[in-house]
């Protein structure tokens, strides 16, 4: 049965509910003839399209409105205290319960409890809800005796409900009980007019509360305002509605003002989604170039290391007797194996090592005078003891301070990471 329009003028007026549209309408209706039951509530809608009214609505239309009412955002609270936020806990159940606890289902006990973003719950959690909500009955975390309650659950979310049913981040029965009553709240974008009615009341509470004058929009500026898409819903047009108020010069707000405060790409305002755990994602391609260019340098300091240690000892009177020795290292046979062939090999090893040397010093100089050539500045040309300080940093941040994961990451040894942060200075930090 269709609420009069009397009655519907009331409810919004009384929390303070602005709008026109036939699905909102809908909505408040749809509320108002299940708060005499103890239905189970499920709300629908995206965020910021003010969810959070609905139930409170229903508690206060229902035999339940002298009784206690909580509102919870699921959300919120750590996966590890959530049970005993909302079930109780026995004393000494777990490092730093001093006390027992009733948890928000005992406490709200004959009232009614929102649960918000209930999509966001624990597999387990969800199952103890579940049996709340069929039988009334709960443990405490620690407990073996079993709690009896009478709440009424109301729950929202902004969460694809069949989609999260389908990859297991939720349960279908417990969506079921939960939907008993569904209700679905309209977003902005679908509620025509009513968003200059809404954008009419923020500008009047910002004038009222602040002392200034109002702001008006222009006809091309309203038509901006009813064609936007609003991703953010209420939430966003009012936050836009209080920045124009107080940062525009102008009280009359025409379209090239309103374009300053409104994003033009639409999913500009939307969170990117994250990497799945394991994987690695560079933030830009400029890191990876910088990645590649501190291998780059890390490979020719450690050349230019070799190649002076090997001129030091073939600078000395005994060089043959060195080179002898280093290739015995590296030989897989016994002293007896060592000779005069081994040496000489060792010497043709160093000088193509030299002439490879030899060769990065060219690019090094060649590079150099193409920078002078070309008219780069110092400033504009590459800095890669900078460079490898932001990788080193970057891989140490990724990596939680973790210098072995971090050098693994790198493609070095714990050593070679261990001098490039002495180096750096970020030993000291």
């Amino acid at each position: 049965m269709q609420m009069d329009t009397s009655e519907l003028q009331r409810i919004k007026q009384r929390y303070n509910i602005v709008g026109n549209c036939e699905a909102l309408n809908h909505a408040l209706d749809v509320a108002l003839q299940v708060a005499s039951t103890d239905l189970s509530v499920l709300i629908v809608g995206e965020s910021g399209v003010g969810k959070e009214i609905i139930p409170r609505l229903i508690h206060d239309n229902s035999t339940r409105k002298r009784e206690k009412y909580f509102a919870i955002n699921c959300g919120s609270i750590p996966e590890g205290t959530i049970d005993s936020e909302l079930f109780g806990h026995e004393k000494g159940s777990f490092t730093g319960a001093i006390g027992e606890s009733e948890g928000y289902f005992g406490t709200a006990n004959k009232g009614t409890i929102f649960l918000d973003e209930v999509g966001e719950l624990p597999i387990a959690t969800q199952a103890r809800l579940l049996r709340v909500l069929e039988t009334g009955e709960y443990i405490r975390v620690g407990g073996q005796k079993i709690m009896k309650t009478d709440v009424r659950i109301v729950a929202a979310t902004n969460v694809n409900m069949h989609k999260a049913i389908s990859e297991g981040r939720f349960r279908e029965d417990l969506f079921y009980r939960l939907n008993t009553i569904p209700i679905q709240i309209p977003p902005l974008r679908d509620r025509g007019e009513d968003i200059l009615l809404l954008f009419r009341l923020f500008t009047m509470q910002m004038a009222e509360k602040y002392r200034i004058p109002r702001i008006t929009l222009t006809d091309d500026a309203k038509q901006i305002m009813l064609k936007y898409k609003w991703p953010g819903n209420v939430r966003q047009l009012k936050n836009i509605t209080e920045q124009m108020s107080i940062l525009s010069q102008k009280r009359e707000i025409d379209a090239e003002t309103l374009s300053k405060f409104i994003p033009e790409d639409q999913e500009s305002t939307q969170l990117t989604t994250t990497t799945a755990p394991g994987s690695h994602s560079y933030e830009s391609e400029r890191e990876i170039l910088y990645k590649i260019l501190y291998e780059l340098r890390g490979n020719v300091s450690d050349l230019r290391r070799e190649m002076a240690d090997m001129r030091k000892k073939m600078d000395t009177p005994n060089a043959l007797d060195n080179l002898s020795a280093l290739n015995g290292m590296h030989s897989l046979g016994g002293p007896e194996t060592r000779g005069y062939g081994n040496t000489a090999a060792s010497i043709q090893q160093y000088h193509n090592q030299q002439n490879r040397f030899n060769s990065f010093q060219d690019v090094e100089a060649e590079e150099i005078n193409d920078n002078e050539n070309t008219g780069i500045s110092e400033n504009d040309s590459l800095n890669l003891n900078d460079i490898g300080r932001q990788v080193v940093e970057k891989a140490l941040e990724r990596n939680g301070g973790n210098r072995k994961k971090a050098a693994q990451e790198l493609g070095i040894s714990d050593r070679t990471l261990y001098r490039r942060i002495k180096q750096y200075g970020l030993d000291k930090q």
